[in-house]
């Protein structure tokens, strides 16, 4: 997409002082203003109407992990069309705008195939793979520290501003079918999703409508796309990245201080109203501003000499306010316009799939039936919201309320959406074997294999054989693979325990019992003997009260004493550890279990136990 349609500006810094704010809180309500006049006088584009995307994708190196080397591979590809995302293991493709019409979702596909072999081509040279994936199942606690944030200065500033305002680290709470509950000091969570986000240009008389039928259509598109159930090797919602997103940049701390009432990332709290501005609007409402920029141009000065503005103070604050549904304006070729950017459409698992995805919003916006004009009559908000929620953490499995009926999600995209889809890009003139080929392609995956199921069913054959960390990294593998074969998500075979990685040396991180079974310093001898007897295992980490590691028992220790003592564990255990670090490689573990003569080393990570090598896991 072309720069014109590229949200935020690069070059920002923190919004502190007391003159900056001022100056910028200026800028902001005359680019409302500005805004509101272009709208009363017409200036706003009507037509032609254009669609455009954005493609975010990850790097992985040999051993499917992340690869960290955005800044290169930037280089290397050279193309203004290419830039950052805050994790140094991601990059993003803009793709130009087209006009919505005839073959335009082709000419689409084919750029972006164009786009993913340039990439391709230089990931290669710096020996590493893209992959499109909404959350990369090989992501470790690792990839989320500091060093893996791109050096690029609005996100360091994003990442102060953020830290500021919450005044404590991040929390990162998601239940599924796992539970991962984490603190991080930064907002680098976000760098695990990935997503493909589609803008659609929309006419300025009907964007409340428009704005508010993209709600309300929300949850059951998002139903039948979702491809990231997994996250550092949990199994938890269908689409994670809502709820990862949503967390991961969240300033609300405990109390609310700052008295928003939603988070940052959010699907919204009521229907739109008024017009366009009425939206903006409301977003600097709630959201206080947290960057700026050196913004050159008064807006309304601009206006009123004849020239079209760019709304950068404008800009600038809505690229801090992420909705699902975001309402954009931009200026392409000296024309303004007004948009609403698709934000919750995950990448991958394929460019056919992500087109597919594409066609089907931009088909429901435009078939968007009469008696839905005034959507807000005839839905209830907290209803559409709980759709979307629904969708997110169940898929296609979900069930939505839809004109006051309880509806399955397969059941309302194949009876009522799909056909609304057609009737609308059929009114757009689309070509029809783009409408007969994308559309088959979800009503396939409507009624057949997902990628949110092909990757759960998948993960779950490779976790009988694997370790966690080595089950993850052979889905990534396994994605790369099928990705490049080309064929859509529901024509994927899922795939057994018979994959195996290729020979190599592994890290004590990929093959560490993380289920670290434990006893307290103060439990009985009794309790640990049988602890060890019940889980066949030989050796026992001892924690204290904070839950931290203080010693270790084995089995040997336990051959003197009499199961039934009532000794505690922590006056015969051993105190002066061998400890070893995750990263640290299995041939190093194993030299120091054969040096000191032990059988087991305890794995810990800033001073806490995440893990336990034995011999047995050696072999």
């Amino acid at each position: 997409m072309h720069k014109s349609l590229v949200m935020g500006e690069h070059i920002v810094r923190k919004l502190s002082s007391v003159e900056d704010r001022a100056q910028y809180n200026r800028q902001l309500i005359n680019d409302i203003a500005a805004l509101e006049e272009m709208l009363r006088s017409g200036r706003i584009e009507k037509s032609p109407i254009r669609i455009g995307a954005e493609q975010e994708f990850c790097l992985i190196d040999q051993q499917w992990l992340p690869a960290s080397n955005a800044m290169n591979m930037l280089h290397a590809i050279d193309d203004d069309h290419f830039t950052t995302e805050i994790a140094t293991y991601n990059l993003e493709a803009n793709l130009d705008p087209v006009i919505l019409k005839g073959d335009c979702f082709s000419r689409v596909h084919e750029q972006l195939e164009t786009f993913i072999k340039k990439a391709d081509r230089a990931a290669k040279a710096q020996n590493c793979r893209i992959l499109l994936t909404g959350i990369l199942p090989s992501i470790q606690h690792k990839h989320l520290k500091d060093e893996y944030m791109a050096p690029v200065e609005r996100y360091f500033a994003l990442n102060d501003t953020l830290k500021s305002l919450r005044g404590q680290d991040f929390e990162l709470h998601i239940k599924g079918a796992n539970e991962v509950h984490l603190e991080h000091h930064s907002v680098l969570f976000e760098g695990c999703n990935t997503s493909f986000q589609i803008h659609l240009q929309i006419d300025p008389d009907d964007f409340v409508k428009s704005y508010n039928w993209a709600q309300a259509i929300a949850g059951p598109v998002l139903s039948v796309c979702t491809n990231s159930p997994l996250l550092l090797g949990r199994e938890l919602w269908a689409e994670t990245r809502i709820a990862l997103f949503t967390q991961s940049i969240d300033t609300r701390a405990s109390g609310y201080h700052l008295n928003e009432r939603e988070a940052r990332v959010s699907f919204g709290e009521e229907w739109a109203s008024g017009n366009a501005a009425t939206i903006f609007k409301e977003n600097i409402l709630r959201f206080r501003s947290i960057l700026t920029s050196t913004i050159e141009h008064d807006s309304l000065e601009m206006l009123s000499s004849g020239k079209v503005p760019k709304l950068k103070a404008l800009a600038l604050h809505n690229g801090t306010v992420y909705r699902w549904n975001r309402p954009c304006y931009g200026v392409t070729d000296g024309k303004p316009h007004l948009r609403i950017e698709c934000r919750y459409i995950p990448s991958g698992p394929t460019t056919v799939d992500e087109i597919a995805n594409m066609v089907f919003w931009v088909g429901v916006m435009s078939g968007r039936p009469s008696n839905y004009d005034d959507v807000a009559q005839k839905m209830n908000f907290k209803d559409v919201k709980n759709n979307f929620l629904n969708a997110a953490r169940y898929g296609k499995a979900s069930q939505m309320m839809w004109d006051g009926q309880l509806v399955p999600s397969q059941e309302l995209i194949t009876s009522t959406l799909l056909p609304i889809a057609r009737k609308g890009l059929e009114k757009l003139k689309i070509d029809v074997k783009d409408i007969n080929f994308y559309l088959s392609i979800i009503e396939n995956r409507a009624n057949g294999q997902d990628g949110c199921r092909w990757m759960q069913e998948t993960y779950r054959n490779f976790r009988k054989e694997n370790k966690r960390i080595d089950a993850c990294r052979l889905l990534t593998r396994s994605i790369y693979h099928l990705q490049k074969e080309g064929d859509p998500i529901s024509m994927w075979k899922v795939l057994g325990n018979e994959e195996v990685l290729e020979a190599e040396e592994k890290s004590v991180n990929q093959c560490m019992t993380r289920k670290v079974i434990t006893v307290h310093e103060n439990d009985s001898a009794a309790l640990a003997a049988k602890v060890m007897e019940w889980r066949d295992i030989h050796h026992l980490p001892v924690i204290n009260d904070k839950g931290k590691l203080v010693g270790l028992v084995s089995w040997s220790d336990m051959s003197s004493m009499q199961e039934t003592t009532t000794v505690p564990v922590g006056d015969f255990m051993k105190r002066d550890l061998i400890l070893v670090n995750p990263e640290e490689s299995m041939t190093a573990a194993r030299s120091m279990m054969n040096e000191h003569q032990i059988g087991c080393l305890p794995v810990v990570y800033h001073g806490a136990l995440v893990g336990i090598i034995t011999r047995n896991d050696c072999t």
